[in-house]
């Protein structure tokens, strides 16, 4: 399971960089968990990671299962898939052209959106008909872990956009 290691989070995840969408960038692979063995003197029977690849637009789960494992054979590394999500993961691509996105922007004071490389539940809802975006106060980095806060004035700057938006709508 090393050697597959590797393989994706190094000769992979380089294919992935050359790779590039105008909005979103590149896809990105990460290798999330390793589980195997039950004591350090004894081999163990199995390994199982678990991956996360986030897609481009245009990308289908059927083809980066495909393209993962070419790139493993091309190693020489035998692996078996078991997909643990219940539902698809598309990647978001919101027209920003849309009168709603480009009203955001103004209450934003912003001309042009940005793509970013994580997923958040906008894109099922995008998916599902109903054009969304990212939005919120904040920094990424500080999102989802152990000591996850805000700045207060980040948080007021978020509430003044929303209220400019909302208050411009029909």
């Amino acid at each position: 399971m090393a050697r597959a290691v590797q393989t994706l989070e190094t000769t992979y995840a380089e294919t992935l960089r050359q790779r590039r969408h105008p909005l979103l960038g590149h896809p990105t692979i990460n290798v999330g968990s390793i589980r195997g063995g039950t004591q350090p003197n004894i081999v163990p029977e199995e390994c199982v990671i678990s991956i996360d690849r986030r897609t481009l637009p245009g990308e289908t789960e059927a083809s980066v299962k495909r393209e993962i494992r070419q790139v493993l054979r091309a190693a020489k590394v035998q692996a078996a898939f078991h997909p643990l999500r219940l539902a698809t993961c598309p990647p978001l691509e919101t027209d920003p052209s849309h009168p709603l996105v480009q009203s955001l922007l103004r209450a934003a004071g912003r001309k042009r959106t940005t793509g970013v490389h994580y997923f958040c539940d906008a894109a099922p809802l995008a998916a599902g008909g109903t054009p969304s975006v990212v939005f919120g106060p904040g920094d990424i980095r500080q999102a989802h872990t152990r000591d996850e806060w805000i700045s207060l004035a980040s948080l007021d700057r978020g509430t003044a956009i929303l209220e400019r938006f909302l208050r411009a709508l029909p």
